[in-house]
Formats: C-alpha cells, structure tokens, sequence
C-alpha cells in the first residue's frame, strides 16, 4: 500500500531535515557554511545530502551564482514555507509536553526495573 503519511514521516523523520527547514524559514536564504554553521553539529556530507532531498521533494531550492568563487543559496520553496506552521506546532507541542513526557519515562524504566 502507498501510503503518503509514511512517505512524508520517513523522509522527515530525521532531526535535521526538520532543523533545516526550520532554520531556512526563520533566517531566510542562506549559504551552505551559513547553514552549517546556523544547525551546528551536522556533518558537510550529511547536510550535502539532507540539502538535496530537500531540493528533490521540492521544498527548498538551490541557487547556484556563476561566480569565482561558485556561490550556492538555499532557501524554502513555497510547499517548504507551507510546512513551517506545522514543524511550529510540533515544537511547541513538545516544549509543553517535555517534562511530562520525561517523568514517563522514569516512571516507566523505574517499574521495569523493579
């Protein structure tokens, strides 16, 4: 069965896709190192390959400037933007949710162990 909940979850299942939606949204368009250096602890290579399942679902778009040195500038395509109030509400969703979440767990791995 194809199911399109799966698909979308699956491709943004992963924490940057989502940090660099995020970023991309509230700092606008910016530069591979901007990125890099904006999400912080991602690697070049993940990122390179982050940026470009991005670009092939058509959620962010990639600029490249014939320039010496080559310039390349990312930003959210309009599908990326309409993305942006939902990664906010989950956000949000998890800051409210957090701590409860958290005592879930303990209380949990406490009567696992016990």
């Amino acid at each position: 069965m194809n199911c399109s909940i799966r698909q979308v979850l699956d491709r943004f299942g992963d924490k940057w896709s989502i940090l660099i939606i995020s970023t991309l949204g509230h700092v606008g368009k910016q530069r591979f190192n901007e990125l890099n250096q904006q999400i912080g602890d991602i690697s070049q290579k993940m990122l390179t390959v982050t940026l470009r399942s991005l670009e092939a679902d058509g959620l962010i778009t990639r600029t490249l400037y014939p320039e010496i040195p080559p310039r390349v500038e990312y930003e959210l395509t309009d599908l990326g933007r309409s993305l942006l109030p939902h990664i906010e509400q989950l956000a949000l969703w998890a800051e409210q949710h957090m701590e409860t979440i958290l005592k879930n767990r303990e209380k949990y791995a406490s009567q696992k162990v016990g």
